[in-house]
């Protein structure tokens, strides 16, 4: 396959060469370029679908943005690469980095193309051209950067670490189970979680992203697989509980069946304070209302809308947090599912930043 992978990377960069930018670039994008680099700057913490959407809208109003992702992810062709080639797994990371290119839709095309047959089925053309650079370089952190300078993107994307680590949980009937799927099977049965080897070191650009932030993001995305695993590095939560800047927790729009069924967003509050080592100071909740249709659908699966209530607002204000509720969703029709929601990127940024302003007016 190395061949292969040969061809796919000399051909991308003639692609990213007839991209670009020109010196003469038209006076309105560089006005624009000079207003996003003087925006706020942001940590945001995840990984799967829900850190690339946050990072759609966020570009918008800053390029300033460090993505900090989880490499805990085992299935589908980053689980491949990972136990064939013995990569850290790249499928987040490429969310990301597409997340912030300047022309998001037309690279999305191209990086998420999925073979569909021989050696490559089931690989996306991306995750192979990251495996290529990384060999390339030596180091997945490398190969990272590289990506993230050749795309020039608003921001970077960093793997919260390059050591190899796997999610373990103890189910409340005392079962271990080790594994991102098996995790997400047991989730709304489990009492601990935590990662092996036990005290992974986080990136130091990590770190230093977190001693330049204005602002630590942490999801949306998936409780347990995407956004704890980041937490669960000792060293990296303890710098973010020194960082003395607000911390905002971004909830999800639907519980996930089986992860976290039946929970509300008290528990995934608490969970998140949890492996943070203290209580972020806000929380925004989605107060959009779904459709009968599409709630029934999920319902099916086993997944309801998080919405707040009065009893949970108490209990978050108890706890020291600000509930922020507002309308940040999406409606999104897709061939395998049907009609989904989804963070909408603009609204949700537009809610980040407008706290942003009120508390620097403050």
């Amino acid at each position: 396959m190395s061949f292969v992978l040969g061809i796919f990377v000399t051909l991308f960069i003639l692609f990213l060469f007839d991209r670009l930018p020109k010196r003469n670039a038209p006076v309105m994008k560089r006005a624009l370029n000079r207003k996003l680099s003087v925006g706020p700057w942001i940590v945001a913490v995840g990984g799967g679908t829900g850190l690339s959407t946050l990072l759609k809208g966020l570009k918008g109003f800053t390029r300033n943005i460090t993505a900090v992702v989880a490499v805990t992810d085992e299935g589908g062709s980053s689980g491949r690469l990972r136990n064939e080639w013995g990569m850290l797994p790249p499928g987040d990371v490429r969310n990301c980095i597409v997340a912030l290119a300047e022309n998001d839709n037309e690279l999305k095309q191209i990086l998420d193309f999925r073979f569909d047959r021989g050696e490559l089925k089931g690989h996306s053309l991306g995750n192979l051209l990251l495996l290529a650079v990384t060999e390339m370089c030596g180091d997945f952190s490398r190969a990272v950067e590289k990506m993230n300078h050749l795309l020039s993107i608003r921001g970077k994307v960093l793997p919260v670490t390059t050591e190899g680590i796997d999610l373990m949980g103890l189910t409340k009937d005392n079962l271990k189970i080790k594994g991102e799927l098996a995790i997400s099977e047991h989730g709304n049965n489990l009492k601990e979680i935590w990662i092996e080897p036990q005290n992974p070191k986080p990136l130091p650009d990590v770190l230093t992203a977190v001693d330049e932030a204005d602002v630590i993001l942490l999801g949306p995305g998936s409780l347990f697989t995407s956004v704890i695993p980041n937490l669960l590095l000792k060293d990296f939560a303890k710098k973010l509980c020194e960082a003395n800047i607000p911390k905002i927790y971004i909830c999800n729009l639907m519980t996930q069946h089986d992860e976290t069924e039946h929970m509300d967003v008290v528990q995934h509050l608490e969970w998140v304070s949890a492996a943070l080592g203290e209580v972020p100071d806000f929380v925004i909740a989605n107060s959009e209302n779904i459709p009968d249709d599409i709630i029934s659908s999920y319902h099916e699966e086993g997944a309801t809308p998080l919405y707040l209530d009065y009893h949970q607002r108490e209990i978050i204000k108890h706890m020291g947090c600000i509930p922020i509720e507002a309308p940040i969703m999406s409606i999104i029709e897709t061939k395998s599912e049907g009609r989904v929601v989804r963070h909408d990127p603009q609204k949700l940024a537009s809610v980040i930043f407008k706290l942003l302003r009120h508390l620097e007016d403050d």
